[in-house]
This record gives C-alpha cells, structure tokens and sequence, in this order.
C-alpha cells in the first residue's frame, strides 16, 4: 500500500520536482477481549507499526508468537473499528475476541513485553501515547547544508562504525555538524537503539546545537526516528533508505528537512528543501 508525494530530487547537480511513491505507515492498535469467569473484560495490549493490509493475519501471527493463544481456534472473532483515516479509509483499531480466555493473565503479558529493537513503539499500549509532546517547530531555514555534505554523510557514517567493519549486522546515527564533520557516533542492532544512545551521549555531553547540526541514520526513516530527532530540535535528518508516509507528514509538520535515498550523485528532499545548497 502506497501514496504518492511530491518531493525534490537532487541528480546530477540539479534539483527536480517530481512524484514518488511513499509505503504508508500507521500505528495499529491491538486490544483483546476476554472471559473473566461471567464478566467479559477488554484490555488494550499493545500497538504495532504497520503498512496497512492483512491485519488480521498479523494479528493472528502476533498474539501466536507471543503465545496469548495456542491456535487459531483460540479466536473467536476479530473485527477492525476507529476512524477510518487517508485515502484508502485506514481503521487504526483492532479488537481480538478469545473464547480461551478464562485462564489469560492480561497484566502478565504487558509486563512480559519486551522492548524490540526493531520497534520503538512496542510496549506501549494506546495510540494516545504516541502523540508527540513537542510544540515548537524546528529551525525552518539553518542549518544549510550542501549537496556534497548530504551525500558524504552516510559514507564518514560507515567508515566510523567499528561494529560494522567487524560483523555487517549493525545499525548506527551520527550526530555532524553543517560544515560536515562527524561530532559523535553510536552502534545498536536496532536502528532506535542507535539513536536514542546517540541522543543521550550528546544530551550528558552538552553537545546539542540544533542551528548548525544534522543527523544521518542507516536505513530507512520512519515516524519513531522522526519523533526522536524532532525531540532534539535538530531540523535536518538523512537516511540512507527511503521514509514511510508518516515520517514525511510528521516532518513536514515540524518544518523539518527530512532526506532519503542519499547515492553518490543523487538524494531525495521530502520536506522543506530551502534547506539544501546546490554546490
């Protein structure tokens, strides 16, 4: 499933305004309603990033890789609700009824929940939670960057992955100042990971200068990484893959300079590109 954006494309030195297809992202609630010997209870359980499409058999995959049911006959009914949301009418709600539930401990699976590395979301348990708290838009136009800097970023980026080099499974951030140099650098096998420590080492660091600072990740851009880096006030962020529809919305929101797809002579501009030089 995808949407179609305009964006601005640097290739061979010039900038083109073009269309390009998005995957859209969006947040998935995940609640169950359950037996309580004669009272029926429904708990919220958690909640999923997702392209939407097949819900109800990530669902089902879902609540068997955790183990909530042992079959799928352990489920009675599952039924998408909530506002229907974008052009293709997107229900961000659904609720799984069991008809084995006598014996499920919901506060135990919530507790049980572990942190993914590949999720920055997982855990929580209401799409309320993700509203951003931020109020104050980024710097709409510095820091500047050139199209050489954008395109070097993700290249000093790898080449200071000491992880990297050894075993090729590593995400990592950077932290680069306008001029291009590396300030700072952290490695995680989840790319959240890897820049919420990057975000912490320069908070401990008093290292934060939104004006004059940028932030490249490996792989692709989604609304979790957006909201982390808006949280810092740095208003450019480059990624070496492509983002997901709500990165862009949720950049574009926040007058943030959001890049993708950065090659050795071409990167793609989502948002607010008075930000990029062409050298």
């Amino acid at each position: 499933m995808n949407s179609k954006y305009k964006i601005t494309k640097f290739i061979r030195g010039k900038l083109e305004n073009i269309e390009d297809l998005i995957s859209i992202e969006e947040p998935l609630e995940i609640s169950l309603k359950f037996r309580d010997k004669d009272k029926w209870i429904t708990n919220s359980l958690s909640i999923t990033m997702r392209t939407p499409g097949h819900d109800e058999d990530l669902v089902r995959g879902f609540l068997f890789n955790e183990q909530i049911i042992q079959n799928v006959k352990d489920i009675e009914n599952i039924e998408s609700f909530g506002n229907k949301v974008g052009q293709y009418n997107i229900q961000n709600k659904i609720l799984v009824t069991l008809n084995n539930s006598q014996n499920v401990n919901i506060s135990k699976i919530k507790r049980d929940f572990l942190t993914n590395s590949s999720c920055g979301v997982c855990g929580k348990s209401s799409l309320d939670a993700l509203e951003i708290i931020k109020k104050d838009k980024t710097p709409k136009s510095n820091p500047k960057l050139s199209s050489e800097i954008i395109i070097n970023s993700p290249s000093i980026l790898r080449k200071n992955q000491s992880e990297f080099a050894k075993t090729g499974g590593i995400h990592a951030s950077g932290i680069f100042s306008s001029g291009g140099n590396l300030i700072s650098l952290r490695e995680d096998v989840g790319r959240h990971n890897a820049l919420d420590k990057l975000i912490g080492d320069s908070l401990l660091n008093k290292r934060l200068q939104p004006n004059d600072q940028f932030i490249t990740c490996s792989g692709r851009l989604n609304f979790e990484l957006v909201q982390k880096v808006l949280m810092t006030n740095i208003g450019i962020m480059i990624g070496v893959g492509a983002p997901t529809s709500l990165a862009i919305d949720l950049a574009n929101r926040f007058d943030m300079t959001l890049i993708g797809f950065v090659k050795e002579d071409s990167f793609n501009i989502y948002t607010n590109n008075q930000k990029v030089i062409v050298d």
